[in-house]
């Protein structure tokens, strides 16, 4: 990611979006440990390596450094907890998609979430001690739902595997601008079997989620940043900037300096 913050916040999925829906819709990765609650709508996400669907009183955890994707509906309406890496709550060390049925239960995520947005949007005295508060029980209710028998991650086929696997090394590399033959070389397949086993997972080639996460990265440093293009290009493992200006364009449809003034 761009930036990197030490505290905690308490998002609307709306503000997480920052009216660019590509900002959840293309995979990428957050410095921080992100929780996702959603409480209407619904749609399609990428977590893990595994193209899932989601609804309503769905919890979508999500460690720092882990590939994930949001594709929701326009009227989906939830929330966006990031919580620092590094830090002392007690968290899953894997992602994890959590369909909360019990109505109790629902509530009591919703209303930590609720009081702490409160606290994050206010100026009382006191406020970073009370947002920590706040995140460590909701740390606590995170783990009280993994740790229950219907939450069990269900058994993950050998694609699904592979796909994880593709998904945390593309986290790592996809800034070098290495060719797709280099990440099947590191995870020990063909390119073939790897792009078979990626689409059957998440519906995408490996090679597509590879061109997301660059794009994803290209559009976030030309939006937060005043770094010129050539340099954004070079970050990113292009061999030249007028490459990296057809590959933004073919992609976005526009060229990086119209898209930075877009953003």
């Amino acid at each position: 990611m761009i930036t990197t913050s030490t505290d905690i916040q308490f998002q609307t999925l709306a503000h997480f979006s920052q009216g660019g829906d590509w900002r959840r819709q293309l995979v990428h990765d957050q410095d921080a440990h992100v929780l996702v609650w959603i409480t209407r709508g619904q749609g399609r996400g990428l977590l893990d390596g595994i193209r899932r669907g989601i609804g309503a009183h769905n919890a979508l955890f999500v460690p720092a450094g882990s590939t994930f994707a949001l594709d929701l509906g326009r009227q989906s309406i939830g929330h966006v907890v990031m919580l620092p890496a590094g830090g002392d709550l007690r968290l899953p060390e894997m992602p994890r998609h959590l369909r909360i049925r019990e109505v109790q239960v629902q509530s009591e995520l919703t209303s930590l979430i609720e009081a702490g947005l409160r606290e994050d949007q206010g100026t009382r005295p006191l406020r970073n001690d009370a947002l920590e508060g706040h995140a460590a029980l909701i740390s606590v209710w995170l783990r009280r739902q993994t740790m229950e028998e219907a939450h069990a991650p269900a058994r993950r086929t050998a694609a699904q595997r592979l796909s994880a696997r593709f998904c945390a090394l593309l986290a790592q590399r996809f800034r070098t601008g290495a060719p797709m033959s280099d990440y099947a070389a590191a995870l020990d397949v063909t390119p073939t079997h790897l792009t078979r086993a990626v689409k059957a997972a998440t519906g995408k080639t490996a090679a597509d989620l590879l061109t997301e996460r660059v794009v994803h990265e290209a559009r976030m440093l030309l939006a937060q940043t005043p770094y010129p293009a050539r340099q954004i290009a070079a970050s990113l493992g292009f061999g030249s900037a007028a490459y990296f200006t057809r590959f933004i364009q073919q992609h976005t449809g526009l060229p990086p300096s119209k898209l930075r003034n877009h953003s």
